[in-house]
């Protein structure tokens, strides 16, 4: 069975499907599987910002084909890591766990670059236009970490 891994932010077009698409794109498909959530539920269904698919596919990630869906206390079960881009999404996220076990799958993405600095992932949305670029590397950086652990500890 893969290892599953989940990249949660607010409406799951901006940060979490360039987290997933690009965190996907390093880790062999047999073995894990990414996806994308929004702690709110505005975009269900919804594809991924223009602005997003732009930048990833610049970077030849591909999520174009990605939905907007909302976390839900069924994904603790679900998946094995959880990753947020922002201290709201951690506090939305952890208010739904139900035991230490499931608050133990969640972290801040860039705790991986910055451990223990609790550093957010902004939010491009209404940002500067070259915004979605700076996302875009924050999170490369921030993947190939996690990418390099998950094979380690997964072989």
């Amino acid at each position: 069975m893969p290892i599953k891994i989940l990249m949660v932010c607010l409406g799951n077009i901006c940060r979490s499907p360039l987290a997933e698409g690009i965190l996907a794109s390093k880790l062999p498909k047999n073995k894990f599987t990414v996806d994308s959530a929004g702690t709110g539920s505005w975009h269900i269904g919804h594809a991924p910002d223009e602005r997003s698919i732009a930048v990833a596919k610049k970077n030849r990630v591909f999520i174009s084909h990605q939905k907007g869906r909302q976390f839900s206390k069924s994904d603790f079960d679900s998946f094995d890591y959880i990753y947020v881009m922002d201290h709201t999404n951690y506090q939305d996220v952890l208010e739904l766990a139900e035991n230490n076990e499931q608050k133990d799958k969640v972290k801040l993405i860039l705790n991986e670059l910055f451990p223990n600095e609790n550093v957010d992932v902004p939010d491009p949305y209404f940002g500067l236009p070259n915004g979605f670029q700076i996302v875009y590397n924050m999170l490369d950086e921030a993947c190939d970490v996690i990418a390099k652990k998950l094979i380690v500890k997964h072989q």
